[in-house]
């Protein structure tokens, strides 16, 4: 089969949207499928030879974002794309305007779409203070996603809420972790001692985008209370993001460690003893699963992944509220044999959440648009 897939946002950005697209691609191309990539360029490609498969539009910085971009609309540079590769499907993976453009362009040549959706903009309306743009975002959305043949949501209970909002032909993608990248065995005394980590004392980590929709001011929160009754917590941030220097002046003790990739990742997962994810705004969260691969104790909200994966008592903590949230951390921060059996027990959860999997769930997603879509395609030349 020959797929495509649109996304703004590809490595080496690091979010959650960029590395689950990635993972997809990978997945498609293991198990022998043709696939092209539509993205924005970005700096790196300057200097970066072509790539047959691969193509490059214009895109723009998003404001208070400038690692990250956004691909401008497209239409004609999609049309002639689709109709030179031929694809049986397409996955358009984020809703911004080079998204808008590939839906148009695959209904126009009877492309059969699948479309992820991966970001609560609705969410973030609160988040930056406007809150009466939530209905608007919802509808955007909402209008964006129909546009396609599917809808592809990591939880049940995600797509659930979208089907009672409108959201016509959602399908559940489930999500995975590298089991291999992400492991116990990580651990590093070494990066703990540059920690000032004491053995005996919980180091918290915070994996993410250092933003105002990630609701950090509770995890802040949280640490001070376990800090006040443990006094030699450490409390680590990896991530950058434009709170960062506001949260950086005003926490001096906090460890912020910036971006972290590849083993350099793993091995801060897997140093620290908690990992706290307050946000409210996720539709899954893949630091989630990080994390517990990990060997950590989490405290989470109970959606997305917590909700999906996360055992309460067994795993960490997936609570309801922030009073909750902030019990959590400073219950299981002062037990130190209970967080390390948890942690181990987190380990062991996800093992069975191959990356392999879903890529064949994927796969099967997409053939059967394809075959649905074949009998009753017109093709219009680009």
């Amino acid at each position: 089969m020959r797929y495509t897939i649109v996304t703004e946002t590809y490595p080496p950005e690091i979010n959650g949207v960029a590395l689950t697209v990635q993972g997809l691609e990978e997945g498609l191309r293991q198990r022998g499928h043709a696939v092209a990539l539509v993205r924005p360029r970005q700096p790196a490609d300057e200097d970066a030879p072509p790539c047959p498969d691969t193509l490059l539009v214009r895109g723009g910085h998003l404001p208070r974002y400038p690692g990250l971009r956004f691909g401008l609309p497209a239409p004609q540079a999609l049309r002639a794309h689709f109709a030179r590769h031929a694809p049986d499907a397409i996955y358009v993976a984020t809703e911004g305007p080079l998204g808008w453009s590939a839906l148009r362009a695959a209904r126009q040549l009877g492309i059969p779409a699948a479309t992820g959706f991966h970001t609560r903009f609705d969410h973030y309306m609160d988040d930056y203070g406007m809150p009466w743009l939530r209905p608007t975002a919802l509808r955007w959305m909402r209008r964006f996603h129909n546009g396609g043949d599917a809808t592809l949501v990591p939880t049940l209970e995600l797509g659930q809420w979208l089907e009672e909002q409108g959201f016509h032909h959602v399908r559940r993608l489930a999500r995975a972790v590298d089991t291999r990248q992400f492991h116990s065995d990580f651990r590093d005394e070494a990066l703990r001692t540059q920690w000032n980590a004491h053995p005996e004392a919980p180091v918290v980590l915070s994996v993410g985008r250092i933003a105002a929709e990630k609701n950090l001011e509770l995890a802040v929160r949280s640490f001070r209370s376990l800090q006040h009754d443990r006094p030699q917590a450490r409390m680590v941030w990896v991530g950058d993001g434009p709170e960062r220097a506001a949260l950086q002046a005003a926490h001096p003790d906090f460890i912020f460690a910036g971006m972290q990739r590849g083993e350099a990742l793993a091995r801060h997962y897997a140093s620290a003893d908690l990992f706290v994810f307050p946000s409210r705004s996720e539709t899954f969260g893949n630091v989630t699963l990080e994390a517990m691969a990990s060997g950590l104790t989490t405290v989470a909200f109970d959606s997305g992944a917590a909700r999906e994966h996360l055992r309460s008592g067994l795993h960490g903590a997936a609570v309801g509220d922030d009073e909750a949230f902030v019990t959590a951390v400073c219950a299981l921060g002062a037990q130190p044999a209970r967080w390390k059996a948890m942690g181990a027990a987190a380990h062991q959860a996800v093992q069975a959440l191959q990356p392999a999997q879903v890529a064949a769930d994927f796969d099967v997603l997409l053939s059967r648009l394809a075959r649905q879509r074949r009998p009753h395609a017109h093709v219009v030349p680009a």
